[in-house]
């Protein structure tokens, strides 16, 4: 899903040869919630609240770690952004860990991936055909939206119901950023091979 760099664009910067590692890492976290929510199937409150405290907290630390690989600056306004993106998972993260109850899921989950959708989605806008992530950061922020919009409906039918929603955004994410890390390596190595020709 990645889309060329157009070099002639002085605002966007290049990304980093190493762009991948963050998105492969991005894909494991979510496909291994998702994993994890497919195959619990009596999941108490506090193992929700863990099990989703813990995702969104990898993946906040993991966008975090990967926006100098962006090529932005992390004082840049999309570094800005994807800082605040990254500092909304964490801290729904974190505080999951430590708060239980189906409500609290449902509302910290969904405002730390709407903030982080919201942000991914502009992004993907605003540097969309210039940034080998815009594509990515488009659908990502779609998948986001869509799973923080629809979180909140299910906090009647429990911890089950909860995880089965965010556990299906995140295997659908996880593919997503599976292929974009794929991808960048390809073009990683295939850069690297040219340079040594």
């Amino acid at each position: 899903m990645t889309s060329p760099v157009n070099p002639a664009e002085s605002d966007v910067p290049s990304p980093s040869q190493e762009l991948w590692k963050p998105a492969l890492l991005r894909a494991a976290a979510a496909l291994v919630f998702g994993a994890v929510t497919v195959f619990w199937a009596a999941p108490s409150v506090a193992g929700m609240s863990v099990a989703g405290g813990a995702y969104l907290l990898a993946t906040g630390l993991i966008l975090l770690w990967g926006i100098p690989l962006t090529g932005f600056l992390r004082d840049s306004p999309a570094g800005r952004l994807l800082s605040a993106a990254g500092a909304a998972l964490t801290g729904a993260g974190v505080a999951l860990l430590f708060l239980q109850g189906s409500l609290v899921f449902a509302v910290l989950a969904a405002l730390g991936l709407a903030v982080a959708a919201v942000a991914e989605l502009y992004l993907g806008i605003r540097f969309r055909g210039r940034h080998v992530l815009a594509r990515d950061w488009l659908a990502s922020g779609i998948i986001g939206l869509g799973t923080a919009v629809t979180l909140p409906f299910f906090v009647e039918l429990g911890p089950h119901a909860l995880l089965g929603v965010a556990g299906g955004g995140a295997i659908i994410s996880g593919v997503l950023w599976i292929l974009a890390g794929l991808s960048l390596r390809h073009d990683a190595r295939a850069a690297a091979s040219k340079a040594v020709n």
